[in-house]
C-alpha cells in the first residue's frame, strides 16, 4: 500500500489538503488528530484534569473510537456517539494537545493507525505519522505557514460554524498549541529528515493540493 504522511502545526491545512488530494487520488484519508480530539473530549466531558495522566490514562479501557466515512466526509464516533463537530471546538485542541503528550495515549492508537494503512492507499495527517507512526511511508510532507495565518483561517472556520470566539484567543491557543506539540517529550512536532517542507501561508488551498497531488505522482516506482 502506498502511504502519504502528512505533518504539521495547527491550522496549517493538513487536513483540508489531505482530505482533497485523497480524493483527487482515490486514496483513504486518515486525521489522525481527531482520535487525540476524541480522547480530549471524553476526558472533558467526565470533568478531568486533561494533563494529569493518573486521571486520563483510566478512561482509554472505556472508550470505542471508530472513523467512518459519510458520503466522503469523515466522522468520529465516540462510544457510539458522532462527536464529530464537537472535536473541532477550541477546548478540544487544547484537550487534544494535553493527551497526546501521554505515551499510553499514542500506543492506544497505534494499532488503530497502522491497521488502517496497512490495507489501504491512504493519507495521514497529523503531528508524528512521518517520524513515529509510518516511518516508511513513501512520501512524508511537512506542510507549515505562519501562527497569525494559521489563527485568521482557524478563527475564520469557527465563526462559519456559527461558534464566538475572539481572534486574540485563538491566535494565543496556536501559539500555545505549538509550543506543546514541538516540547513535548514523546514524539514532538518536527519534520521528518526525508519530508518535503511546504510552506502554504500564500497558497491557496487549491494550490497546496496540486503541489500534493504532483509530488505524490512523482514518487519513484521503486518505492511502490
Amino acid at each position: 500500500m502506498i502511504n502519504i504522511a502528512i505533518d504539521g502545526p495547527s491550522g496549517a491545512g493538513k487536513s483540508s489538503a489531505a482530505k482533497l488530494a485523497a480524493a483527487r487520488l482515490g486514496y483513504v484519508y486518515v486525521d489522525t488528530g481527531a482520535l487525540y480530539r476524541a480522547i480530549g473530549v471524553a476526558a472533558l466531558r467526565r470533568g478531568l484534569t486533561t494533563t494529569d495522566k493518573e486521571q486520563v490514562l483510566p478512561i482509554l479501557p472505556e472508550l470505542d473510537i471508530q472513523l467512518t466515512f459519510i458520503d466522503g466526509e469523515q466522522h468520529v464516533i465516540l462510544n457510539g456517539e458522532d462527536v464529530s463537530k464537537e472535536i473541532r471546538l477550541p477546548e478540544a485542541s487544547m484537550a487534544a494537545s494535553d493527551v497526546s503528550a501521554m505515551a499510553e495515549v499514542r500506543e492506544y492508537l497505534l494499532d488503530l493507525q497502522h491497521k488502517i494503512a496497512a490495507e489501504n492507499n491512504c493519507f495521514m495527517d497529523g503531528r508524528d505519522i512521518g517520524t513515529v507512526i509510518l516511518p516508511h511511508a513513501q512520501l512524508k510532507i511537512f506542510l507549515t505557514a505562519s501562527a497569525e495565518i494559521r489563527a485568521r483561517r482557524r478563527y475564520d472556520e469557527l465563526i462559519g460554524r456559527g461558534t464566538p470566539v475572539e481572534y486574540e484567543t485563538v491566535l494565543q491557543d496556536i501559539i500555545q498549541r505549538d509550543y506543546n506539540d514541538s516540547h513535548r517529550e514523546v514524539a514532538p512536532l518536527k519534520p521528518a529528515e526525508d519530508s518535503v517542507i511546504l510552506d502554504s501561508s500564500y497558497l491557496t488551498l487549491e494550490e497546496v493540493v496540486a503541489k500534493v497531488v504532483e509530488l505524490v505522482e512523482a514518487i519513484p516506482e521503486e518505492k511502490k
